[in-house]
This record gives structure tokens, sequence and C-alpha cells, in this order.
């Protein structure tokens, strides 16, 4: 007869190891309904991108789509516009980080880093104020443009630049600048 050591695996061992190996995958079996039901729906994920035709956009008009349900502004600027953006000194800024998910947290508020180069002309940003959430004016020729020839905020008095940079009033930071591709010279994909 052979004996048993407290080293030696017998046939229980086995049977109690099988068993808790069971009832561990049985519980993640029976949890993955639960944790998978925490994920965005397919409506959701749809939004995680969205596709602009910029062709019908004339040179000084702008445009504001939806994307993850933010308004995103879109703005074909005029060659005076973009002069005027790129002759603001960086020290006159209020803040002087781009704000562009493109970029590192470090790169500097310049008019290159809130475009794409070569497509200097297209500014795109979310269209949220920074101070409180509200919605700039600025979009239509009719609006407000504020006192910098860009957006204005006329809840608590926020003006933004050419470049979407804050130059006065509360709001503490630039306006977004969301990840975004040209596809072709009139086709951009935001996100």
């Amino acid at each position: 007869m052979a004996s048993h050591t407290a080293d030696d695996p017998n046939r229980r061992d086995f049977i109690v190891i099988a068993a808790q190996a069971f009832a561990v995958v049985g519980a993640a079996a029976a949890l993955w309904p639960f944790i998978h039901q925490m994920n965005p729906d397919a409506s959701t994920q749809a939004l995680a991108s969205t596709e602009v035709d910029l062709s019908p956009v004339k040179q000084g008009q702008a445009i504001t789509v939806l994307w993850r349900g933010k308004p995103v502004f879109i703005r074909n600027r005029t060659p005076d516009e973009i002069k005027a953006a790129k002759d603001v000194r960086l020290a006159d800024l209020k803040d002087p980080v781009a704000r562009n998910d493109a970029l590192p947290d470090s790169a500097r508020a310049t008019d290159e880093n809130r475009t794409k180069a070569g497509k200097e002309n297209w500014l795109v940003m979310v269209g949220i104020c920074t101070h409180l959430g509200c919605i700039p004016k600025g979009q239509s020729m009719g609006d407000a443009r504020g006192d910098y020839g860009g957006w204005f905020c006329p809840c608590h008095g926020s003006h933004y630049d050419t470049a979407g940079r804050i130059r006065q009033g509360p709001a503490p930071r630039n306006l977004e600048v969301p990840p975004y591709e040209f596809q072709s010279d009139t086709q951009i994909k935001i996100g």
C-alpha cells in the first residue's frame, strides 16, 4: 500500500482544484452579460467619428456639425482671418496651450498648432465655451464675433480670436481642437 504525504497530489486534490476551476469559469460566464451590457450601444459607437463634406462651405463661411453630441465649428477662414491669427504674439494669449488633441499637451497655441499644414484656412474646433459650457456666437455672418473677430460667448463675455483662442473674459482655456483628418481636399473625418 502506498502512503501519501502532504506533498503528493491525490485524487481528492485533483477533484477540488477541478471543481474550483469550473466554479470560476461558471461565475465568469454568468457575469459576462452584466459586464457586456455596460459597453456603449451601436448608436453611440457610430457617433465616435463623423465625416463632413466641406465643398459647400465658401471662404468666410462656417458650419456647425455634431460629433459625440457636441457642436463642432468648422470655418473656412479668409486670408485676413488667417493673418490676424498668425500675427498674435503668444505672450498676449490668456491660454498659451494649443488644446489640440493631435498634439502633445505642451504644444504652444500658435495658429499653426491649431490647424493642419497646407489647410490653414480650415479651422475645426469643439464649439463649447470653456467657462461654463455655453455655445459661443460667431458661426454666421450676423452673429457677434467679439473684439477679436472670432467668437463671442454672450453669457459671460468671453472673446475668442480667429484661431479659437481665448483673448478676453472668464473662459480659462482655448476652444478644443478635436482629432480630425482630411480624407480629400473637401472631406474631413472628425474622431
